[in-house]
């Protein structure tokens, strides 16, 4: 029987997490006063939002292809989470918090 759910179940709320956080900091960066100065930040955020939500789909599927979407899943966190870290907004900061703890779950799922 494939792994999924109960296997995953701490990286999935991982996902979750992160994908819920970096949505978060998309949209609170879409009302900063200098918001074309987050651009990139955004752009990552929703990018990082998305493969996180892809990669607790496929391990609740139990699917072959989930560690291999947890590696890319945690570079893109790990990309996101640099990005934040260049901002002083809190939630860039927790943002970039919750993309290291995602992407170490991932790392070690992906093992």
């Amino acid at each position: 029987m494939a792994a999924g759910y109960h296997e995953y179940q701490s990286c999935i709320e991982a996902c979750l997490r992160c994908a819920a956080v970096c949505n978060h900091c998309a949209s609170s960066c879409l009302q900063e006063e200098h918001v074309h100065m987050m651009a990139r930040c955004v752009q990552l955020d929703m990018e990082c939002a998305a493969i996180c939500y892809a990669s607790a789909q496929l391990m609740s599927l139990g699917s072959s292809r989930a560690k291999e979407l947890c590696r890319l899943c945690a570079q893109a966190c790990e990309e996101c989470g640099a990005e934040c870290d260049k901002h002083e907004d809190e939630h860039c900061r927790e943002c970039a918090r919750m993309c290291r703890q995602c992407a170490e779950e991932c790392r070690r799922m992906a093992a």
